[in-house]
């Protein structure tokens, strides 16, 4: 990943979102330990005390929990929350902007709903 510090998206917010994804593909399941935020520096060239920040998103939405002395692990409800999370923000705020554009451009909910289903068609392969 590639962060974009050009953008309106604070950093430590793409890294919080960055893990989340990890979390969703399965490459950090549950139980399993976190990059830490000195190892999160590193990798994408920033301040530990913004990669700490973003690890502390997740702390504070219960996805991610603290043992002492040994670092920040995946909680076992972390995959339920973030998609429950990303429903109801992201995916809603999508579909909201979708739908705004949509009239805007004067295409009816009919046209819409064939667009999505044709979209969602030609995605059910990837992953």
């Amino acid at each position: 990943m590639i962060l974009n510090t050009d953008g309106t998206k604070p950093i430590y917010v793409q890294i919080s979102e960055w893990l989340e994804n990890e979390i969703l593909s399965g490459t950090i399941a549950a139980g399993e330990k976190v990059y830490s935020q000195y190892q999160l520096a590193e990798m994408f060239n920033i301040n530990p005390a913004t990669a700490a920040k973003g690890l502390n998103i997740l702390a504070d939405e219960n996805i991610v929990y603290k043992k002492r002395g040994l670092g920040m692990f995946v909680t076992n409800h972390a995959l339920e929350l973030i998609m429950k999370k990303r429903k109801s923000l992201t995916l809603k705020n999508l579909v909201i902007e979708i739908v705004v554009e949509a009239g805007r451009l004067g295409v009816s909910e009919d046209e819409l709903i064939e667009m999505i289903k044709l979209a969602a068609n030609n995605n059910s392969g990837e992953e």
